[in-house]
């Protein structure tokens, strides 16, 4: 049976699963949640680099998907590189929508919400100066975001004022230098949209990557050949398993569990 695989360190992938489960409906879908290693926008670049390539490979032996999507904005921008040369699969990453927002901002003023990692990475400013070269990129890394849609995930309102307070850099400045785009740079935050819309003044357009990703993916993956289920393999202890169960993922048999977490003894 062929399934396409869904990785991230916590729940932000779910964002990518939904725009991929629109699209595919047919598909089964399996995600791998790397809940032992979270978060991912804290960690050194060399450990994110091995520690991905060690989950994404004992997960594609495991389950043997036919498109591996790495539904993480950090991961994405450091080890995709490697994923490709180590994994005979078709892998699609994320990454920062600068190329559409320069296309949607009017006041060539953009926006870009992501982790701190993403935010300060070469790759980042690659895609800038080759997509946004005429515009003003304002940039917000928040680590505290990304437990904020955990939470709200899980059923907690975010408080407004902590999400004011993040976008503040954003509007603390005059009208013409503020963003009328931002680039919701990490898949954790649209599982916050509603809540940083609110936070943003009218007219202020908030764009990310996931419906571009699911289109990747129906581009690459076989026709479905089986009943579609919805799998989530955790690494860890799975404190997030009620958030994936109210989205319609069942936890994988633990004899798959078990055999991940073999598989990854050795890190």
């Amino acid at each position: 049976m062929t399934s396409i695989g869904i990785f991230d360190s916590g729940v932000g992938g779910l964002s990518v699963a939904a725009e991929t489960a629109a699209l595919l409906p047919g598909h089964a879908i399996d995600y791998v949640c790397d809940d032992a290693f979270f978060p991912y926008g804290t960690r050194p670049e060399h450990e994110l680099i091995d520690r991905v390539e060690a989950v994404a490979s004992a997960f594609v032996e495991q389950v043997q998907p036919s498109v591996l999507v790495l539904a993480c904005n950090t991961a994405s921008t450091v080890a995709l590189p490697r994923l490709r040369e180590r994994l005979a699969l078709p892998i699609v990453g994320v990454v920062p929508a600068i190329k559409p927002a320069a296309a949607l901002s009017s006041r060539r003023v953009i926006g870009l919400l992501g982790t701190e990692a993403t935010a300060r990475r070469r790759y980042t400013q690659d895609l800038i100066d080759r997509f946004a070269a005429d515009c003003m990129v304002i940039r917000v890394g928040s680590a505290e975001l990304v437990r904020l849609a955990e939470t709200h995930a899980d059923g907690a309102a975010p408080p407004a004022s902590r999400i004011q307070a993040i976008l503040a850099p954003f509007f603390e400045r005059p009208m013409a230098e503020q963003p009328d785009v931002i680039v919701l740079a990490c898949t954790h935050f649209p599982l916050l949209r509603d809540a940083l819309q609110a936070a943003c003044p009218g007219g202020v357009r908030l764009i990310d990557s996931g419906r571009a990703i699911a289109d990747r993916v129906r581009n690459l993956a076989p026709p479905s050949d089986a009943m579609p289920h919805r799998h989530v393999h955790f690494t860890g202890k799975g404190a997030g398993r009620a958030i994936f169960e109210g989205r319609g993922f069942s936890v994988a048999p633990q004899r798959e569990i078990a055999s991940l977490r073999r598989n990854l003894s050795s890190i």
